[in-house]
């Protein structure tokens, strides 16, 4: 009999994307379903950019370098360079979303049993991108009474086997917001340099910090050939559907590997990169409008939260996302119970379960994530629907 790989098999769920039949049938009953379990935002992505994909004269869409275009990586040049992060064209590899990313620094750096250390919890995907390479996660647990702050050297330190090669974290941090001072990638950068580890660092959200500036892992001085930063346009102008990210680092063994891997997927999307190319054109104050937006959502959800009985939510610094624990049983349960049981003047609310976000089993049973990628009105309806919810969720949990 045909069998499906081990790889296959292991392959996790999406924590983000399991429930989507639930709500698919919660729609098709007529219910208005508030979708904060993703992280597509409602911003419209920017007219510029998508009038360059529209009014491009190409005649054949071609193969680009397998780096991506050149124009384009020397548009991100003038980018970063604004960041305070230096780089040429030539440490730029284009790549299918932060995705490709992260998968070609595991697939470069890492081989099969080496074992990379995330600060939990994370992006669900992370544990994909490393069941699709080999790699072991050793997950080191934040908590929600400390902000989701990085966990102390000590508890990276405790982790740290023969088989650990690198770090990876994101800053600000998806699922919990939580953006990652200088102090504390400081810190991180002595531990890389005792140990002599990577540090993958995925930026996805820089330019959304409300509470202190972005410090990147590129600002770190004397470790050029430890780090690499991951990034996107996904999130940064509202362009999930472009794909397009990128792989920067100025480690030259790692920038010819990761050629290799980018060579064999040809090359990446192209309509993507020109959108991408032409939203770096886009005023400065795009992202001060864009920035205030988010703090406004930050601010309704979280007070929100909070003024639940029995909820607890830490304010993010960043990012668009929080984490909140509820006075519930099981949040995958809750998760579940609200697209097919729950209604309210027939609207429910979509959240992602805590529990997805976690490596180590048992946590994140009574969090949720919930992402305030829509406008605060609808995010008012979205904590209306969940504050009845926990009035009548017969897995309540009563202090």
């Amino acid at each position: 009999m045909l069998s499906i790989s081990n790889r296959g098999k292991q392959m996790p769920s999406s924590p983000i994307r399991k429930l989507v039949p639930f709500s698919d049938a919660a729609k098709s009953k007529g219910t208005k379903v508030y979708h904060l379990n993703i992280g597509q935002p409602d911003i419209a992505t920017p007219v510029q950019a998508m009038e360059a994909v529209r009014k491009n004269t190409l005649r054949v869409l071609e193969y680009s370098h397998s780096a991506g275009n050149e124009s384009y990586r020397k548009k991100l040049v003038q980018y970063y360079g604004k960041q305070n992060i230096h780089v040429n064209t030539d440490q730029i590899v284009v790549t299918t979303g932060a995705s490709e990313a992260i998968l070609f620094a595991f697939m470069a750096c890492l081989d099969p049993t080496d074992e990379v250390i995330i600060p939990e919890p994370f992006y669900a995907c992370y544990e994909g991108y490393a069941v699709e390479s080999g790699v072991k996660v050793i997950p080191v647990t934040s908590h929600i009474d400390t902000g989701f702050a990085l966990p102390p050297i000590e508890a990276f330190e405790k982790a740290i086997t023969p088989n650990t090669k690198a770090i990876l974290i994101c800053n600000p941090n998806n699922p919990t917001g939580y953006l990652y001072g200088k102090e504390e990638m400081e810190s991180l950068k002595r531990l890389i340099v005792k140990h002599n580890l990577y540090l993958f660092s995925d930026e996805a959200y820089s330019e959304f910090c409300y509470d202190g500036d972005h410090y990147s892992a590129m600002h770190l001085t004397n470790v050029d050939d430890n780090i690499v930063l991951i990034d996107t346009i996904s999130k940064r102008y509202s362009a999930c559907g472009a794909r397009i990210g990128a792989l920067i680092t100025k480690n030259t063994a790692i920038l010819s590997t990761v050629m290799k891997f980018a060579q064999a997927r040809l090359s990446p999307p192209g309509f993507g990169q020109i959108l991408g190319e032409a939203a770096i054109d886009l005023p400065e104050n795009y992202f001060e409008e864009t920035k205030a937006e988010y703090k406004l959502r930050r601010d309704t959800i979280v007070k929100r939260l909070n003024a639940i009985p029995g909820v607890y939510c830490p304010n993010p610094g960043g990012a668009f996302y929080v984490i909140a624990k509820l006075p519930i049983d099981d949040s995958d349960k809750f998760c579940q119970w609200l697209l097919e049981d729950f209604s309210f003047n027939d609207q429910t609310v979509m959240l992602a379960p805590g529990t997805g976000f976690y490596s180590s089993f048992g946590l994140g049973i009574k969090e949720v994530r919930l992402a305030y990628v829509l406008n605060t009105a609808d995010i008012n309806k979205a904590m209306d629907c969940l504050e009845k919810a926990l009035d009548t969720y017969p897995g309540k949990m009563y202090s």
